[in-house]
């Protein structure tokens, strides 16, 4: 059995559709959603197995693995074949992947033609409870991670929960990472609270994507509300962007949203805005998905800073989505000696010595 999360927006309502076997609902989606195309081009990767059929011809293209794709010379590697295969506006790209997939095919498909419809086939935990739903495409540049990308709508996004026995064990504590960033914000859902990790798994998908349908369908682009779903992410962020390799040493996106969590506690407390209880309520709820939370050995301060003043929250200042009385919210100008005491926490706290 499957449900669907609808997304509502002010020009028009897409769903999410969670469930073993929601990948077998594509035919049907692309007949209702994209009823002008008469081909498809499905974009993934070749580790992935997951096959689809959109009910129209179709051809298949591969994208490197690993975060490395998410470039520009991807994107235009992509446009032409798209170009070479015959796609027109009228058309549909159905991006068949995780995270790394959905931004970069979502992209493409935004800049082809000044705009062609897609629909995402999420196969991580990580693009079903986030990455898949809610419009953000984009890529990287040496400068910062997804400073480059549009806003650009799937048509549908469709989560099949079956496909997640494949992944490894790394792909699934990333996913987690993002669960946990939900169950931290603690924002309700129409299905009940925020996920824990005790619901089954169609479950926690299921509230994550209601939770991030309810944030989206408020702020599209992200104009304040939308910013809450960056929870842990700028020190996240800026952790992958360091760690980044091809070898596929650097942490995943989750588990640096993990280590950004507690990171975000932390700088909350140390602020005032929260109490030690909260900071353990963090460290409970990061530690419940079996989530490490230490900064990596090599991290340095002064780089992971550089990064945290280009987050695109910043307004040529360090602003982080911080927790506090009101709950969380986007706090900007925060002092620089404050991160930098906060990341030597951090450093104590992997020596042994919590803060």
């Amino acid at each position: 059995m499957t449900r669907v999360v609808p997304v509502e927006l002010s020009d028009r309502t897409y769903d999410v559709v969670v469930g073993e076997g929601a990948r077998h609902e594509l035919a049907r989606i692309v007949a209702e959603t994209v009823p002008t195309a008469k081909r498809a081009v499905v974009v993934t990767q070749e580790g992935i197995v997951v096959e689809v059929d959109p009910g129209i011809p179709v051809e298949v293209v591969t994208v490197p693995d690993g975060e490395s794709a998410k470039s520009l010379s991807q994107v235009e590697e992509l446009c032409r074949r798209f170009a070479r295969s015959g796609l027109s506006r009228a058309d549909v790209v159905v991006a068949v992947g995780g995270g790394v997939v959905t931004d970069l095919a979502g992209f493409a498909a935004a800049s082809f033609h000044r705009g062609t419809a897609y629909v995402n086939v999420a196969t991580s935990l990580l693009a079903q409870v986030d990455a898949a739903i809610g419009g953000k495409t984009g890529v990287n540049i040496p400068e910062g991670k997804n400073l480059v990308g549009a806003f650009w709508q799937p048509r549908a996004v469709l989560c099949d929960t079956e496909v997640l026995a494949t992944l490894p064990p790394r792909e699934w504590a990333s996913g987690r990472g993002e669960v946990a960033k939900y169950a931290l914000l603690g924002i309700g859902t129409p299905y009940g609270d925020a996920p824990t990790s005790d619901l089954a798994l169609d479950e926690q998908v299921t509230r994550c994507a209601a939770i991030k349908a309810a944030v989206v369908s408020a702020d599209e682009r992200e104009g304040d509300r939308r910013m809450l779903l960056n929870y842990g992410h700028t020190l996240a962020h800026a952790l992958e962007a360091s760690t980044f390799g091809d070898d596929g040493s650097g942490l995943r996106h989750g588990e640096a949203v993990a280590v950004g969590l507690v990171f975000a506690a932390l700088l909350a407390r140390r602020l005032g805005r929260i109490d030690d209880a909260r900071v353990d309520h963090h460290r409970r709820v990061v530690g419940g998905y079996d989530l490490a939370t230490a900064l990596p050995v090599s991290a340095d301060a002064e780089q992971l800073l550089s990064f945290m003043y280009r987050d695109k929250k910043a307004q040529g200042d360090l602003t982080f989505v911080l927790d506090g009385a009101s709950g969380v919210e986007v706090v900007h100008g925060v002092d620089r000696a404050d991160v930098v005491a906060t990341l030597a926490d951090m450093e104590s706290s992997r020596s042994g010595n919590p803060q």
